[in-house]
Parts: structure tokens; C-alpha cells; sequence
């Protein structure tokens, strides 16, 4: 079967990097992850990219900036013609980008988030890296840019895959082809695959109904003393405080268990982590997590309680955020 070309920089990547165990499910998951009669909308977005308009090989890209940026020369036209493609894969939750001045104002600034994350990371240059339920890839180019050897974002959205194909399209092999993405959960990653130097999970533990489990299949991606790096919704209290809040929690239907941080750090030593740190804590605010232009739905400042926005909308305490550094026990 031949492979499809917006796929072989990631096959060729796998056999690089000694992935043929899991290069062998690979079609099986892109088929799966990609399947066009369970996303109604996939062909449409595919569509999108597919008519980015061609762009000079020279090029300016900055992956180590706040804004992943790529400076290229369009016509007035072409960036009008690129603007409105881009807006078709919207909502844009986590950026910013800025692509041929295309100002892509996303829901999260997650560069702010790495501001966060990146003075405590072990650095990143030549390793192999797996970031988790990452979205449009903004975190991935940034680990790229940080000197990362192979990076693989995973998401199961679609949506995001073909968001990342599109900053893929500015960027061209400006990264050296250094950075993937795969439309699968942490579940299709092979068991006990142990090859990662660093895995980032942002954002995931609190969407899991198991997370012991989670946090065991983080491990199982590492090299033995390879770096986690997880970031989640957490409460304030001691190593026994746990919140599990009812149907929603910030109007999200998906949100099951919030330690604190002390008992983050305890279910993670209990799974196989030492060197347990906690790299920064705080309330995530409004200014961080809101509506724009590229993603025009409600956001944080709607489910927070109106008379007190120190609380959800339900009740519960307002979200609040750990960043937990760890590593794999040898």
C-alpha cells in the first residue's frame, strides 16, 4: 500500500528513531485516527489545508519564540486567501501564531504555560520527546526549537491534526523534519515501549477516569530515568485531598479526580517516579485561558461563578493549575 505523502516524514521518522514495533500499527492508527465516517468535518478541514496557498522557499521561522512564527512574502491576496483557511480549522484552543502575519490569537497562551514549564525542563537538545494530548503541536514546535532530536505530538483530534498540518505548510522543513504528529491517545502508544527521553503530559490526567493508570502508561514511554513532565488541575489541601467533582466541573463533562499537589507527588512515587518535584503551582486566570477571534465559544471567564470568580459556576474551587516534574525510577 503506498503511503500517503503527508505521511511519509512520519514513517521515515519511526524507522529512524528504531520505532518498528510501533511503525507496524501505524496505518491502522492513521486510518483510525483519520477515519472520515466518525468525523463529519474531516474532509472539510483536510480540504482547508489542501489549498494553502504555495510559498517561497525563503523563508524566516522561529520556533523559540513566544509566538511560533514564520516570516514569509504573500501577496495581499494569498495572506486574505490563507487567512480564511486557517480560520476553517478553528477553534484554535492553544497557539499563539503568527504565519505569513496571520496572527493566530488562540484560546490558551501557552506560550505563557511554557514560560512556566521550560526553566525546570532537563534540556531538551538531541533528546527524543513525546508530548501528550498536544493539540495543535504549539508545545511540540517549542521543543523543536529548544533542540528536541524527535518529537511526536499525539492527540486523538482531528481537528488538531490538521491544524498541525497547516503550521507544518509554513514551517517546511525548517525544523528539519524533526517534529510529528499522531492523531492517537497515550493508549496506542506500545506497552512498555520505554524509549522516550521526555514525556510532556499537559492538560490530560484530570480528562482520565483511571489516572494511576495514565500515569503508568507515562512511565511505560520513558527510558528508565527519562523526565516526566505533567501538568493538571490540582486543589489546595494534604497528600489525602482529592476533589471529585459531580457531572461538570467548569462546564466540562469530563473532569474526574483533582489532587492536591502533595498527593499528585504520592501517586506518582507509587508508580514508579522518583525525584518528584513540584515546579510551579497557580489559579490559571482569565487573561490566560479566554475567548478571541480564532475561538469564539465560551471560556473560563463564562464558567467561573459571576459573584465569585474564585469559584466555578458549580461551586468548586476555581482551576487551578501544578506543573510536576519527575523521573523514571531505573
Amino acid at each position: 500500500m503506498p503511503i500517503p505523502a503527508e505521511h511519509r516524514d512520519l514513517y521515515r521518522a519511526f524507522l529512524d528513531q528504531g520505532l518498528e514495533t510501533w511503525l507496524a500499527r501505524l496505518p491502522e492508527q492513521l486510518a483510525s485516527g483519520l477515519d472520515r465516517r466518525r468525523f463529519g468535518d474531516l474532509p472539510a478541514w483536510e480540504k482547508a489545508v489542501a489549498k494553502l496557498p504555495p510559498l517561497p522557499d525563503e523563508r524566516r521561522v522561529r520556533l523559540d519564540a513566544d509566538t511560533v512564527s514564520v516570516e514569509v512574502t504573500l501577496s495581499d491576496s494569498r495572506r486574505r486567501q490563507a487567512g480564511n483557511l486557517l480560520a476553517k480549522l478553528a477553534p484554535w484552543r492553544k497557539g499563539p501564531f503568527s504565519l505569513a502575519g496571520i496572527h493566530i490569537d488562540s484560546e490558551w497562551r501557552s506560550d505563557w504555560k511554557w514560560q512556566r514549564v521550560a526553566p525546570h525542563l532537563a534540556p531538551l537538545a538531541g533528546r527524543r520527546v513525546l508530548d501528550v494530548g498536544g493539540g495543535s503541536g504549539y508545545h511540540g514546535w517549542r521543543m523543536a526549537g529548544a533542540g528536541a532530536a524527535f518529537v511526536l505530538v499525539i492527540d486523538p483530534s482531528p481537528r488538531f491534526f490538521w491544524q498541525f498540518r497547516a503550521v507544518r505548510h509554513f514551517v517546511g522543513d525548517a525544523d528539519g523534519h524533526r517534529t510529528h504528529f499522531l492523531p492517537v491517545g497515550i493508549e496506542a502508544v506500545p506497552e512498555g515501549l520505554g524509549c522516550f527521553d521526555t514525556v510532556f503530559s499537559m492538560g490530560v490526567l484530570y480528562h482520565r477516569p483511571s489516572p494511576l493508570e495514565h500515569l503508568l502508561q507515562l512511565r511505560d514511554a520513558l527510558r528508565p530515568g527519562g523526565e516526566l513532565v505533567l501538568e493538571t488541575l490540582v486543589v489546595e489541601g494534604d497528600e489525602c485531598t482529592v476533589l471529585l467533582p459531580g457531572e461538570r466541573y467548569a462546564a466540562m463533562p469530563n473532569v474526574y479526580f483533582l489532587p492536591s499537589s502533595a498527593a499528585l507527588c504520592g501517586w506518582l512515587a507509587r508508580c514508579g517516579f522518583d525525584n518528584v518535584r513540584v515546579v510551579d503551582e497557580a489559579v490559571t486566570t482569565t487573561d490566560e485561558q479566554r475567548a478571541t477571534e480564532w475561538m469564539t465559544f465560551q471560556s473560563l471567564a463564562d464558567f467561573l461563578d459571576p459573584a465569585d470568580p474564585t469559584r466555578t459556576r458549580e461551586g468548586y474551587p476555581a482551576p487551578r493549575r501544578a506543573v510536576v516534574i519527575a523521573n523514571r525510577a531505573g
